[in-house]
């Protein structure tokens, strides 16, 4: 077996390839980009190569480079972890040719699988089930719109290429399919250089489930199935491993058709076989269909390894290395229940927008298996995917595990960006979902209630006012204030838009009361630390003028200076970027008019296109960007005057 692996990836999956790694005596690689000098994947290699600049297409899309890195570093492997190169024919081709191992499938396998109708197709003749729809090689648009019709609509349209949602859209109704399928075509021409599509029919109550197989490039095995129907703009949230309300006949029906599917392509490593479920009359053996297989490790992997007891990237080095199947399906077995859940550094309010910023700070309570890639104190780039860790958790039952998560999500603690960890903790505690009534609808019918603003009480309000005139620290609490009797101080407290005068008046040793709005809270500082009302404080984290409490998941108050009399930049009839990104196109010209919602232009960030729209009536004054330019975050893109 090879000594010394490279993981040609970044972030959370390559800390977690390196971890197995180092556990199994093997000497680790890391490459990086001018971006991710200071990253976590970097610090906790053996030694680290870089390959280019920030852009993925700079560096971690390079295959030569990365091949150059191993055979410079001595390395006798390169694990792809996922995403990037990880399902790319050539390069496994390459690196074969080089003399090096590559810790995946075959090349022919991921051939066969990369095409998504190709693949249909194959699955089809192997005895799996799959959903009606086109898959031909006729991509005139108007042959396009015949089949869809054909199939019955609602429909969706799947680049043949595409995955994580990329090059997807749901169409309802045929006279909006024209329209959708030319922004199908353009996301998976410009993420994929193919823009080839798929009709499939639409399941109106559908549930994700995949499976977990693993092959030695003879037999293969199934680890039981993973549920991945929470999603929000078909990209998974929390997934959970095993299917609630899976049948014992289903179960097995599924695992078997995922065998054959993997067995069918000679398939090596690890690899999912995913499923379209009609869940509309419960979970039934003629209900699902084969929608796609990942030739690769899956970020969700962690929920298989805690309810089977096993360490897939073990396993995927094992066989790599030329070791057969680990164990035989008749020694698998399902153990308690799991749940993972993805925080994302995303502005959620404002449309799920992915975010930067620095983590000024980052925490894991104990009873939870955090995947991460980040610290304290790092940046999330706009280059990359904005996910901050995947949060895991086990238990003997589904409720103990939920519970699990439902606790952890609570107690993590992140300040410095804004993040989507209120809206996984309103999922955890969703009383459909706590029963087990899950589709991959549920967000968006609920969508009002789960992004809904926590309550900011008083007591956060005070506990922000302590922490930012300095009162919180066990010593020298009372700094500031005068030494014989009850001293007043007054802070400016915004959160959000909502800004307040909060006074404070020390009255003794641990002893203050706060006025915020006219009501009055006592604080007062015990054994077990401060009390707002006789709540408990959710404790702080300070950093310049900001101040995290850490109640509602995270509620950040900035200090004001009154004194500043700057006012704030009013954007005027001008439409702004919502992050960094590049401009894909631009739709108006100065002199148009437009009504409220036309469509602008189009923004590509963080692996996702956003379309810009007009807020109002108007006639376009300025269009300040064109197609291809790179824009940071609140840069004006299009000016529009108000229609009187």
């Amino acid at each position: 077996m090879f000594d010394t692996l490279l993981v040609a990836n970044r972030g959370e999956i390559a800390c977690r390839v390196m971890r197995t790694a180092r556990a199994m005596g093997l000497r680790c690689v890391a490459v990086y980009s001018e971006a991710d000098a200071g990253a976590m994947h970097v610090a906790m290699a053996d030694t680290a190569v870089c390959i280019g600049g920030a852009a993925p297409a700079d560096s971690y899309l390079c295959g030569d480079r990365i091949i150059a890195a191993a055979l410079e570093t001595g390395a006798g492997a390169i694990h792809p972890g996922y995403g990037f190169l990880s399902e790319n024919p050539e390069f496994v081709r390459d690196v074969e040719a080089a003399g090096l191992v590559f810790v995946g499938p075959t090349e022919s396998a991921i051939r066969a699988m990369g095409l998504k109708d190709a693949a249909k197709r194959l699955m089809a003749d192997a005895g799996v089930p799959v959903v009606p729809g086109y898959m031909g090689e006729d991509q005139d648009p108007g042959h396009l719109e015949v089949e869809a019709g054909k199939a019955g609509y609602p429909v969706l349209i799947k680049a043949v290429a595409g995955g994580g949602g990329k090059g997807m859209r749901l169409v309802e109704r045929a006279e909006d399919f024209v329209d959708a399928l030319e922004r199908a075509k353009a996301e998976a021409r410009g993420a994929f250089g193919n823009d080839a599509v798929l009709i499939e029919k639409y399941i109106q109550r559908p549930r994700h489930i995949e499976v977990q197989v693993f092959g030695d490039g003879t037999r293969a095995v199934h680890l039981f199935e993973r549920d991945c129907s929470l999603q929000r703009r078909h990209q998974k949230v929390i997934e959970e491993a095993p299917a609630p309300g899976m049948t014992e006949g289903m179960r097995a029906a599924m695992g078997a058709a995922a065998v054959r599917a993997a067995e069918a392509i000679g398939y090596r490593g690890a690899g999912t076989v995913e499923f379209i479920v009609d869940g509309a009359n419960g979970l039934r053996e003629d209900g699902f269909w084969f929608m796609e297989m990942n030739t690769r490790l899956q970020v969700e992997h962690p929920v298989t390894e805690e309810i089977c007891g096993v360490d897939l990237v073990e396993w995927q080095l094992r066989v790599a290395g030329g070791e057969a199947l680990p164990c035989g399906q008749e020694d698998l077995s399902i153990m308690g229940h799991s749940f993972e859940a993805r925080l994302y550094a995303e502005d959620v309010p404002a449309g799920f927008l992915p975010a930067t910023g620095r983590l000024a700070e980052l925490a894991f309570p104990d009873g939870v298996r955090a995947e991460t890639g980040v610290r304290s104190g790092d940046v999330i780039s706009p280059h990359y995917d904005p996910m901050i860790a995947k949060l895991v958790v086990h238990g003997p039952s589904r409720a103990v595990a939920l519970r699990k998560l439902a606790a952890g999500l609570r107690a993590t603690r992140v300040a410095g960006t804004v993040t989507n960890l209120a809206f996984l903790g309103a999922l955890a505690e969703h009383e459909g979902f706590g029963r087990g009534e899950v589709d991959t609808g549920l967000i968006a019918r609920d969508l009002d209630a789960l992004v809904a603003a926590p309550e900011v009480t008083a007591g956060h309000w005070a506990e922000a006012a302590l922490a930012a005139l300095d009162l919180l620290e066990a010593e020298g609490w009372e700094v500031g204030f005068s030494l014989w009797g009850a001293a007043a101080r007054t802070v400016v407290l915004a959160h959000g838009e909502d800004r307040r005068d909060v006074c404070v008046t020390v009255s003794g040793a641990g002893v203050a009361d706060v006025m915020v709005d006219g009501q009055a809270v006592a604080c007062r500082r015990g054994a077990s630390g401060w009390t707002f009302d006789g709540v408990p404080g959710g404790g702080v984290f300070v950093e310049g003028s900001a101040v995290t409490v850490y109640a509602g998941y995270g509620l950040r108050f900035d200090v004001v200076d009154p004194l500043d009399q700057q006012a704030e930049a009013a954007a005027g009839g001008a439409t702004l970027a919502p992050m960094p990104g590049r401009v894909v196109s631009v739709h108006v010209h100065p002199g148009q008019e437009v009504a409220a919602g036309d469509r602008l232009a189009v923004l590509e960030a963080m692996k996702m296109e956003h379309t810009l729209t007009a807020a109002v009536d108007g006639v376009v004054a300025e269009v300040l960007v064109r197609e291809g330019d790179q824009v940071e975050a609140g840069a004006p893109l299009v000016v529009l005057d108000e229609a009187e």
